[in-house]
């Protein structure tokens, strides 16, 4: 907790700064200096002129925010403890793919709460990310290994989406025709539920079958196993595997990933496709997340495997070095091509997760399964013992009780020894074991079924696992699992990975529609306290009515802010967030009969996340042009609604425009798209240049996802977790996301899960929470002005020298800008590349990259960079732009130059051997200030057409990086 001391002020000093103040980067003389460059008296005078009259909604232009005033970080932290003190924390013996995990201390403390892993952005830009990328590499090759198939992602959301991406992925790899998927009855039920979420509007027929007896007859393009089985029964999945084959259909088998240092991996039993959550791997479970699922494929489905991936590649100097492989297949690129609307992983809990096995080793993996294993055979002997039926012969750390009658009577029995145990029916109990369960525990479990707990006899560790299923290959024999056994040594692996990489504790990132700002650390304090962490999602809910709290004055505040009168907070990432708003239209106009509404319409300009998404809800996209100012062609969208009147399900608008334009026409594109029949998506990615002065919910838009992990401040922690929320008016309320293990997680007329858990990332809102807590109305709105006037600032600093693309009325732009660089490269042939990759020799993370315009750069600059951040960033581009002046007047070689040759390491600088043409200095110290405070970058540029060449996605041998 912060220092709670109070001390009477001298009259000399200045009253102390509110959290806005502190969030807010220019103090009120920089902001005025600001203001003076950009030519307006105030912020609210510059929103006025930059925010059309039309979607303005409260006096004096300003939207009302009927929200709590603003607390200080000491009372908000308060309040944060008094909701978690609602909790009532248990002995979880729930399962169901959510298991208590001791998380090594040095772990939470080095990973989870240091901001140089949790500030860091997606390693887009690779040189500056070697550190979070090796982190993956780690991360993959523990997946790769202990599922026996050969390459595996970089993480996707969670266990129930990425069985829902196997099974895509299994129809596209698939030569069958059919549009069956077979799941096996003894599946997570969360899983079959997001199953059939994203099959229905794809026309795929999910048929549930139990697996045990065999394959069911018909044709079908994949089949899906659990191993072990929801209900714990460990079954060798083999034959299905075989037959499945036999038929031409792709096998997944969904496998926890503790089991398989056990158990024979689903490689060497034939399988496909592996799917499962690495949760227990040192990642709490959060009242259901965030959390890192994985997917690994076999050879010949790596180029289709969703999310990211990351590879081996080389520099220029021919050194090993990290990268994303294989970026082609993202949908920024692909659009309504796309196979997946992955944008995100969970990086941050796979960095954790990879971590986890780093610390314990394969011995130590094994070792924590023989313990979880060694329990439940306790538990099952005692059980035994005192009349009871196991269900299951074989098993892990999962049994199913049988108790005719009396199931409630057991779980209530255990809840008052301090237990949570699963009522499967009123015949049958669940009981899980974990790392957390302890011998007490087992005691406690046999006192519940009315034992002496006295426990059983001790048995053999693996005393209820087939003989033929026991596992018998090695696994992560590389030497990063095996080296690092002090804590000593791990804290210095860990801190010379964060040292490789640039993240926002170093320097400002200027990354245009991704909104890297301030991730203040009272807002993720709480993240970490047990009261929240150690709450199973599938827990009653009056033992997590602190959490519930939470999660519903974040559902009011957000419905506020927005102007909508609904809000699910399941979506686990922006591109869930998308989905869902996509189902609840559809299910919406399915309602009212109106099955034939599915064309979307989606400006030219928008994410490519928007198709993708479209596509995976049923839909089919069609294209609305823009007009050269970066605007909707209203003559276009009127042909294209004219063209698909009747068909006309819903168009999508990024507003703020991903231009970085706020377009006048906003409210125009709404009647026009509702006077066809159609809904309007406001895609919520830009709402931090709105709050507080206009409500998408009140403008004219039926639906929008948010990214709290944008404008409400929860961290990217390289690439993940996020959150999405999903925002409607009140008729689509009804089509919100449910879910199937907390009825009051949604709408029981809801289009089904999006995401595995009831609420989705619980274990992060608290951040949020605390981010909106702390700002209040006058926050929240000077965090906008403020956003909007740093980069207007920024526009008008480097207009002289780079051309601003895109602005709106009185050439104003939004909260970002796009730097055109596509001339100076046709008159000099230094690209955005070039810039991008020199402005880290200058200490800084590039602005976004050709994205929405191909050989540009897009700037946002955020509301939490103070003025001399801002200026330095200015400074550096303004001298690169000097340098690419001396490129063109044949000062630099137009091939031998410090851009061409960015980044420079100091290896490279240092040695012997030096050939280019300017001094060494000007490559690694292009400005007098960087002698004071230099990053050097830990590798040169990466060629990135090599890796994708010679793809190399595990960890490689410690040799590939001698001379």
């Amino acid at each position: 907790m912060p220092d709670q001391r109070t001390h009477e002020p001298s009259p000399a000093v200045a009253p102390a700064r509110g959290f806005a103040d502190r969030h807010i980067g220019p103090d009120p003389a920089e902001r005025a200096e600001m203001l003076k460059a950009v030519g307006y008296a105030s912020t609210a005078e510059l929103m006025a002129a930059a925010v059309p009259e039309s979607i303005l909604n409260g006096p004096g232009g300003a939207a009302p925010l009927r929200l709590p005033e603003a607390a200080d970080e000491v009372g908000a932290l308060a309040e944060l403890r008094a909701l978690a003190d609602r909790n009532q924390v248990l002995t979880s013996m729930i399962g169901l793919g959510y298991y208590d995990t001791l998380t090594p201390p040095v772990i939470l403390r080095n990973i989870l709460e240091n901001p140089a892993w949790y500030t860091a952005y997606t390693p887009y830009q690779p040189e500056i990310s070697q550190g979070r990328l090796e982190a993956l590499l780690n991360f993959q090759t523990v997946v790769a290994d202990l599922t026996g198939l050969p390459v595996s992602g970089a993480s996707l959301l969670d266990e129930s989406t990425a069985a829902g991406e196997a099974m895509t992925l299994a129809r596209r790899a698939t030569k069958s025709a059919g549009s069956t998927f077979i799941v096996d009855s003894d599946v997570f039920p969360q899983t079959l539920a997001v199953l059939r979420t994203r099959a229905e509007p794809l026309g795929i027929d999910v048929v549930v079958a139990d697996l045990s007896e065999g394959l069911p007859e018909g044709d079908a393009f994949g089949v899906l196993v659990q191993y072990p089985a929801a209900g714990g029964a460990v079954r060798d999945p083999s034959a299905i595997i075989e037959a499945a084959h036999e038929r031409g259909a792709t096998a997944v088998v969904a496998a926890d990933i503790l089991a398989l240092t056990v158990l024979r991996s689903p490689g060497e039993l034939g399988a496909d496709i592996a799917v499962g959550s690495t949760q227990r791997f040192g990642v709490p479970m959060g009242f259901g997340g965030p959390h890192a699922g994985y997917m690994s494929v076999r050879q010949g489905l790596q180029r289709q495997l969703p999310g990211r991936l990351v590879g081996v590649s080389v520099d220029n100097a021919g050194r090993p070095a990290y990268r994303l492989a294989l970026q082609t297949r993202e949908q920024h690129i692909r659009r309504e091509k796309a196979t997946s609307n992955i944008c995100t992983a969970q990086v941050l809990l796979a960095v954790m997760a990879g971590m986890y096995a780093v610390y314990h080793g394969p011995r130590g993996l094994r070792a924590i399964a023989e313990r979880v294993h060694g329990h439940t055979v306790r538990i099952a002997e005692g059980l035994r013992g005192l009349g009871f039926d196991v269900a299951h012969p074989a098993f892990f750390d999962t049994l199913r009780v049988r108790v005719p009658g009396g199931a409630s009577a057991k779980v209530a029995a255990a809840r008052e020894l301090g237990i949570n145990l699963l009522r499967v029916d009123e015949d049958t109990v669940g009981v899980s074991c974990d790392e957390a369960t302890t011998a007490d525990q087992v005691r406690r479990v046999l006192l519940a079924f009315g034992g002496s707990g006295s426990g059983a006899a001790a048995q053999a560790p693996d005393a209820a696992l087939p003989e033929a299923l026991r596992r018998d290959v090695d696994y992560l024999a590389h030497p990063v699992f095996n080296t690092h056994r002090s804590e000593t040594a791990l804290l210095r692996y860990m801190r010379r990975l964060s040292d490789k990489d640039l993240a926002l504790d170093r320097t400002m990132i200027p990354l245009g529609s991704c909104t890297m700002k301030l991730n203040a650390t009272a807002e993720m304090e709480s993240i970490t306290w047990p009261e929240f962490a150690r709450l199973h999602p599938l827990a009653p809910l009056e033992q997590a009515a602190g959490t519930v709290a939470l999660v519903r004055d974040l559902e009011r505040w957000l419905a506020e802010v927005t102007g909508y009168d609904a809000v699910s907070l399941q979506p686990n990432a922006g591109s869930q967030g998308e989905l869902a708003g996509l189902l609840a239209i559809r299910g919406y106009h399915r309602d009212r009969g109106e099955e034939g509404r599915e064309v979307c319409l989606i400006p030219s300009s928008a994410h490519g996340t928007n198709a993708a998404s479209a596509v995976m809800a049923g839909m089919r996209v069609a294209v609305v042009a823009c007009d050269d100012g970066g605007n909707i062609d209203l003559d276009d969208l009127h042909a294209k609604i004219d063209k698909h009147r009747d068909a006309l399900a819903a168009i999508m608008v990024t507003y703020p425009s991903t231009h970085g334009v706020y377009e006048s026409t906003i409210t125009e594109v709404c009647r026009m798209v509702h006077e066809a029949g159609g809904q309007v998506y406001v895609d919520g990615a830009n709402l931090n240049a709105l709050l507080g002065w206009a409500k998408p919910g009140e403008f004219g838009a039926d639906v929008s996802h948010l990214n709290l992990h944008k404008t409400f401040c929860i961290p990217h922690g390289g690439g993940g977790p996020g959150v999405g929320p999903v925002a409607v008016r009140s008729h689509l309320a009804g089509f919100l996301p449910n879910h199937p293990g907390q009825p009051d997680a949604g709408p029981h007329t809801g289009v089904g899960p999006v995401s595995a858990a009831p609420f989705g990332s619980a274990g992060i809102l608290p951040i949020s929470w605390a981010y909106i807590r702390m700002m209040g109305e006058q926050g929240l709105r000077d965090a906008t002005e403020m956003a909007v006037l740093s980069a207007n600032y920024v526009a008008k600093r480097l207009a002289p020298h780079y051309p601003v693309l895109y602005t709106g009325s009185g050439g104003l732009v939004a909260h970002e800008c796009i730097i055109d660089i596509r001339g100076l490269a046709k008159r000099t042939g230094v690209t955005n590349e070039d810039v991008s990759k020199r402005l880290i020799d200058y200490g800084f993370h590039a602005p976004t990259m050709s994205f929405p315009v191909a050989g540009t750069l897009m700037v946002e600059p955020t509301e939490s960079e103070d003025l001399a951040e801002l200026d330095r960033f200015i400074d550096a581009m303004i001298a690169i732009r000097g340098e690419i002046d001396r490129v063109a007047d044949g000062s630099y070689d137009a091939e031998d130059n410090p851009l061409k040759n960015a980044p420079h390491t100091a290896e490279a600088l240092t040695a012997d051997d030096w050939k280019h043409a300017y001094a060494r200095a000007e490559g690694g110290y292009p400005l007098p200030s960087l002698r004071l405070n230099k990053y050097w970058v830990p590798v040169g540029r990466i060629d990135q057409a090599y890796g994708d060449r010679n793809l190399v996605c595990s960890c490689p041998a410690p040799e590939a990086f001698e001379d």
